[in-house]
């Protein structure tokens, strides 16, 4: 390889460490939404019916057990499919307070529509709803929904409805009859004292196959955390590369002036 080969060689390896840096800095590391605020409600909402499942707000985070609901229309067909675990985090009085969806007392209510759905997880002391919109060849969650009705985290603490709403443009966005899939940890930001967090994410709505998922859209969170020690790996075997180019030319140029002389 003579001195010309070796300097392209050299400059196609950086513009290509270039185009892998600035693919990786163009797309978010975290998928979080914010939300429109909305305060809380304190002794406004009628009374839980049953207070003996009123949800106990816990000082220390553990993780939310994962569950799978369906929603069906009329015709017994489903029409939304989600595995999901939900963890509720409220703040108060500089604290933080959680509380995990429990599958054995969550209800899967709502409605199918062709271009619209509305997926809603009732248990006793709250909800969480999502609407689902079809657009053309897409859908997507549009909004997301939140209320938590606990007993007070503490003893001076008053009975409080928190309540919350994400408008975004297009959550959990995928393909008709593809299934939208987040393994990472996401959190919803409800309102500035309460948040959702989804650990690990699966769902759908229109279009399933025989009831089940279609083919996984993976998650941003998820895709650069397969894919960062690749790149790591191919930036690091790209410097070896250069470094070794850089030495052989060099000393080429060094032996070049030797026999001049």
């Amino acid at each position: 390889m003579n001195y010309t080969s070796r300097r392209i060689a050299l400059l196609l390896l950086l513009s290509s460490m270039h185009w892998l840096g600035s693919s990786l800095a163009a797309k978010p590391l975290h998928l979080s939404a914010l939300a429109d605020e909305v305060p809380a409600i304190i002794n406004s909402d009628p009374p839980i019916t049953n207070l003996s499942k009123r949800p106990v707000l816990q000082p220390k985070e553990t993780a939310p057990p994962q569950f799978l609901c369906t929603l069906r229309n009329p015709q017994g067909k489903v029409c939304v499919r989600a595995s999901l675990g939900v963890e509720y985090v409220v703040r108060e009085n500089k604290k933080n307070y959680y509380f995990n969806m429990n599958p054995s007392s969550t209800r899967a209510t709502g409605f199918c529509g062709n271009q619209k759905s509305i997926l809603s997880l009732d248990f006793d002391g709250g909800h969480l709803e999502f609407t689902f919109i079809k657009e053309g060849d897409l859908s997507y969650v549009s909004t997301i929904k939140g209320l938590l009705r606990p007993a007070p985290p503490c003893k001076n603490c008053q009975n409080k409805t928190y309540v919350g709403v994400v408008n975004h443009d297009k959550l959990f966005k995928a393909k008709n009859g593809l299934s939208f899939q987040c393994k990472s940890q996401m959190t919803l930001i409800l309102a500035s004292y309460f948040r959702v967090k989804l650990v690990p994410l699966q769902i759908q709505a229109f279009d399933l196959a025989n009831g089940a998922f279609g083919k996984e859209v993976e998650c941003w969170e998820d895709y650069n955390k397969r894919m960062i020690p690749i790149i790591l790996g191919a930036v690091a075997a790209a410097v070896c590369l250069i470094a070794i180019l850089t030495f052989v030319l060099v000393r080429e140029r060094r032996g070049q002036g030797y026999e001049q002389l």
